[in-house]
């Protein structure tokens, strides 16, 4: 049975400088309770992949606000100001990813392939800098995995044993960024018997998850 810790537990557990996958879509499907408690940690330099940077009091926006984040690694950055600014002031390093190549690269970490192959970016900015590789006399660039030391998910119901399952567009990027963490920590709306899930509405399964939010924490 996994042991239920507390938002303050999971926390302490993520030092200044760590690597961290964020989920959500525009803030739908992050772990806000967690979010909002790194904010106000006072952790620093930290590398953020996350799709995208939402809004200033949304998804990554709190913990961008409170400079925690030193690198973001993400696909959308446009309808957070605080991005911007950060960026000219030289405080923020931003790489953007393209979406498709972003869930790509996690999905590689996950599942222990050495990279992706991919004709996206070929000839822009995105490029630059990176080796490619041809296959049938078509080029492709390779992307390298994306894997982080913590993996913070979002879910709507967990059960005894850690499974997890997801609603609706909020699923997005949870499982596939469970698979990618070195460390796995998931912020349950509700925490169930086993059971309660039906089998094939588990999306996580518990071996992937290390710890659990409780929500009465």
């Amino acid at each position: 049975m996994h042991r239920a810790i507390t938002i303050e537990e999971a926390v302490a557990m993520i030092p200044d400088g760590a690597r961290v996958m964020l989920s959500g879509f525009m803030g739908v499907g992050t772990p806000d309770g967690i979010v909002r408690a790194l904010a106000a940690s006072g952790r620093r330099d930290l590398t953020m992949i996350v799709n995208d940077a939402a809004r200033p009091h949304l998804g990554v926006g709190p913990l961008i606000r409170a400079r925690c984040v030193r690198k973001f690694i993400g696909s959308h950055i446009g309808l957070n100001p605080d991005v911007q600014e950060q960026m000219r002031e030289g405080s923020l390093e931003v790489e953007l990813v393209p979406q498709g190549t972003f869930v790509e690269r996690i999905r590689a970490a996950g599942v222990g392939l050495g990279g992706v192959l991919t004709r996206t970016g070929l000839g822009t900015l995105i490029a630059e800098g990176k080796r490619t590789v041809e296959v049938e006399g078509t080029t492709y660039l390779l992307e390298p995995p994306l894997r982080a030391d913590f993996a913070l998910i979002a879910a709507r119901s967990c059960d005894h044993v850690g499974n997890l399952s997801y609603m609706l567009t909020a699923t997005n990027f949870n499982p596939i960024m469970a698979l990618a963490g070195d460390v796995v920590i998931a912020e349950p709306e509700e925490i169930v018997p086993v059971g309660v899930i039906p089998p094939d509405a588990v999306k996580t399964p518990g071996v992937l998850v290390d710890h659990v939010i409780g929500r009465s924490a």
